[in-house]
């Protein structure tokens, strides 16, 4: 098995082994809806990079499915009358996030419960649960994922989505706080830029918990049968 730690690619020495139990694992998919990935001039919070990894996620999640493991699927949703932010007490990313990206025009529609923007661009399959009261940058508040997890019996979380430095992350660090094991699947989850990617996933590496490839995860869970895992088109 290996993993990323600050970047670079090594063999796991023994000691990870309930990482990658999957009878105790769930995937965590984070805001891959329309309100960041649909190629549009009023996309309220655009995350074009996320666009490349719709297609890999879905792939890895066919293949998870395969091998049992079950698929979360979060979104945020706020609602209507927007007392969750604009007209209760804003998210601060609507006042800092514009002084690097510039305006975002649409940003007072992100989200909205009702919307084509909390429409999940990602497969969603049957049996798959989804959360979707997330209001703010972790997958854990103000939602029922934890409730939802440990009914489930889960212990280890396999992350993916966006953006990287910013709801992924935040999920790591709640996720770690909450003492589930993490695994990040780095080739699965994209950030606002590839520095800021980089220096995230770097932080979840020394702190939180396991980075690696989604097909070294498919292939840490296949030893665990008799034949070789492999991703499904």
């Amino acid at each position: 098995m290996e993993a990323y730690v600050y970047g670079v690619k090594r063999s796991l020495p023994a000691g990870f082994e309930d990482y990658f139990d999957r009878s105790a694992t769930a995937i965590v998919s984070i805001d891959m809806h329309e309100g960041h990935l649909a190629d549009s001039p009023d996309c309220p919070c655009p995350a074009p990079r996320a666009r490349e990894i719709v297609a890999p996620i879905n792939a890895f999640h066919r293949s998870a499915r395969v091998l049992g493991v079950p698929i979360i699927h979060v979104r945020s949703v706020l609602r209507k009358s927007g007392v969750d932010d604009l007209n209760g007490i804003p998210s601060a990313w609507r006042a800092t996030f514009p002084l690097y990206v510039g305006p975002i025009s649409g940003a007072d529609a992100h989200a909205i419960e009702g919307s084509r923007w909390t429409n999940f661009v990602t497969e969603v399959a049957e049996g798959d649960e989804i959360v979707e009261t997330k209001k703010r940058l972790s997958a854990f508040y103000p939602t029922d994922l934890d409730f939802l997890l440990r009914n489930m019996r889960v212990t280890t979380l396999v992350l993916n989505g966006g953006f990287t430095d910013c709801c992924v992350l935040n999920t790591a660090f709640d996720a770690s706080n909450r003492t589930y094991r993490v695994i990040v699947a780095r080739d699965l989850a994209r950030g606002t830029n590839e520095e800021m990617e980089d220096a995230a996933l770097k932080m979840i590496s020394l702190h939180l918990g396991l980075v690696m490839d989604s097909a070294d995860i498919l292939q840490a869970w296949s030893q665990r049968q008799s034949s070789p895992a492999r991703m499904i088109e």
